[in-house]
């Protein structure tokens, strides 16, 4: 096909598309939409995980979450893992889980203290990441993420595995609640690089056909502690 062709019917599809506008009725009250999370929060997150091929966990409180971790490690058997700071997970006392079942932590401090190029090896060759998260969204089972030191994003995005710790007051009903919050962090300032994590990595090449794992993680879990 020549060029001329091509653009010729990249403007029919413009055409076409115009007939499928959407046009926001003025009068309509901002809730509209608004889905919610239903009765329990909980439940709804762990549900949706589900539903969008990550596997999600319900317990009840940090010994449990520490049970279901040990659980994950002897499933996968990590020599290390590339790993978030965060009070969640100094509550449950990473440090000690992994040195217990001797797995190398890679953290900011630890990393910081090497050359950037190791620094890159030692992440790409990481079997596991574990993240806590900036909030929840029970209605797509979502994870949101803030990028920033000792949080960094690469390790929900690089290592095959990536392991997330949620805790109930992280958890917002619905994306509406979730927008809700970031627009009242405007004036104090959003951060650089915020995430939407739905689901294990996907892609789909020109014939459509999903493809798990790709571009990263291929397995996601999620512990949720009530």
């Amino acid at each position: 096909m020549n060029r001329e062709k091509f653009l010729a019917r990249v403007r029919e599809a413009t055409i076409a598309g115009r007939a499928h506008r959407v046009h926001i009725d003025p009068t309509l009250p901002a809730s509209v939409g608004y889905v919610g999370g239903g009765a329990d929060l909980v439940e709804s997150l762990a549900t949706e995980i589900n539903a969008v091929g990550g596997s999600a966990t319900v317990v009840e409180d940090l010994d449990a979450a520490r049970d279901q971790l040990l659980d994950l490690l002897a499933l996968y058997q990590p020599k290390s893992a590339l790993c978030w700071r965060h009070p969640l997970l100094d509550r449950l006392d990473l440090n000690s889980i992994l040195a217990e079942q001797r797995v190398a932590q890679l953290d900011y401090e630890s990393l910081s203290l090497i050359p950037s190029i190791a620094q890159r090896e030692k992440m790409v060759a990481a079997d596991i990441g574990i993240t806590s998260v900036s909030y929840a969204v029970a209605e797509t089972g979502s994870l949101v993420v803030t990028s920033q030191p000792g949080q960094e994003r690469l390790a929900s995005l690089l290592p095959p595995v990536h392991i997330a710790i949620v805790e109930r007051s992280q958890i917002v009903p619905d994306l509406f609640d979730m927008f809700a919050i970031l627009g009242r962090q405007i004036e104090t300032g959003l951060p650089t690089n915020l995430a939407f994590i739905t689901g294990p990595s996907k892609t789909g090449d020109i014939e459509l056909t999903l493809i798990t794992g790709v571009h990263g993680p291929g397995k996601w879990h999620v512990i949720v502690i009530r």
